[in-house]
């Protein structure tokens, strides 16, 4: 009896029981920021430890605002913003290996490099790129820097291709062209070995990021509405979000080496915006969010 006893630990509780989300207070937001009416889906911002970059609602062409992390409050209506292309921006990426440099995409088929100096831009307008990438027929939905090689840049864009860019030549280094349709996401595994892509054919595939070659590949959510994938890190497992045939909100777990049904997959809601999902690898903790 005594031994029973002992070895008897309670419930087993979670470490995150007491995780939760709080509102920022107002001194600490970024106030009167014209935020783009764009219904492309993606999440129109990127934040670093120096900046954070936010696509904006423009007549004509396309611009997005930079601001130091550290100047909340009200965003002046003079504020410096990067004025470079002729189209809606659709992505921005801040480069892991230099804080100072960000990759934007837009509606004008081209993905361009920009060189933010430490400060911000103030009230001066940037419109200059370092780099103007073109290779696209169609426009440029997604960007993704490589976790692991610097000046390594993927491109996704709606001519059902991804394209691989070394930022330091300016050259285009491989094509992957796997997709028979709209590719909706695009995410690297911790080391940036494979790659794992949703798209329109309602397929989630793990390619190799150096062939291009597709190593696995499997029906995804049902649904007719873009599904969203997202690597955990290195556990050799893929988190997606999506749809049910009968349009109720999902999430899924899969092993990446077999595709073939999910480890897990429920209902979330019958909400109809699309969910974002966003892995820490630090807390190793799925963050999901929706328009």
């Amino acid at each position: 009896m005594k031994t029973m006893e002992s070895s008897f630990r309670g419930i087993r509780s979670s470490k995150f029981r007491h995780v939760f989300g709080c509102a920022a207070k107002k001194d600490k937001c970024f106030d009167c920021v014209k935020i783009t009416k764009n219904a492309h889906d993606s999440s129109f911002c990127a934040v670093n430890p120096k900046f954070i970059a936010i696509a904006t609602e423009t007549a004509g062409g396309g611009s997005f605002l930079v601001l130091p992390v550290e100047r909340t409050g009200r965003v002046d209506v003079t504020a410096g913003r990067v004025t470079g292309h002729h189209g809606p921006v659709l992505d921005l990426q801040w480069n892991p290996f230099n804080d100072n440099i960000i990759a934007s995409c837009s509606d004008d088929c081209t993905i361009k490099i920009w060189y933010v100096p430490d400060g911000g831009l103030k009230k001066t307008n940037m419109n200059q790129p370092v780099l103007d990438l073109t290779g696209h027929k169609r426009r440029v939905g997604y960007i993704v820097w490589h976790p692991t090689a610097e000046n390594i840049l993927f491109s996704v864009g709606f001519d059902y291709m991804i394209l691989v860019w070394n930022i330091g030549e300016g050259s285009l280094v491989n094509s992957i062209m796997c997709h028979p349709d709209t590719i909706h996401s695009l995410s690297f595994n911790r080391d940036g070995s494979l790659i794992a892509t949703t798209c329109k054919d309602k397929k989630l595939r793990v390619i190799d990021a150096r062939s291009g070659s597709v190593l696995q590949e499997g029906i995804c959510h049902q649904g007719s509405k873009a599904s969203k994938a997202v690597f955990l890190g290195d556990t050799g497992r893929i988190f997606t979000t999506g749809f049910s045939r009968f349009s109720d909100r999902q999430w899924a777990v899969w092993l990446q080496h077999n595709l073939d049904a999910p480890l897990r997959i429920e209902n979330i809601d019958s909400s109809s915006g699309v969910l974002f999902p966003f892995y820490d690898h630090d807390t190793k903790m799925v963050y999901v969010a929706g328009k």
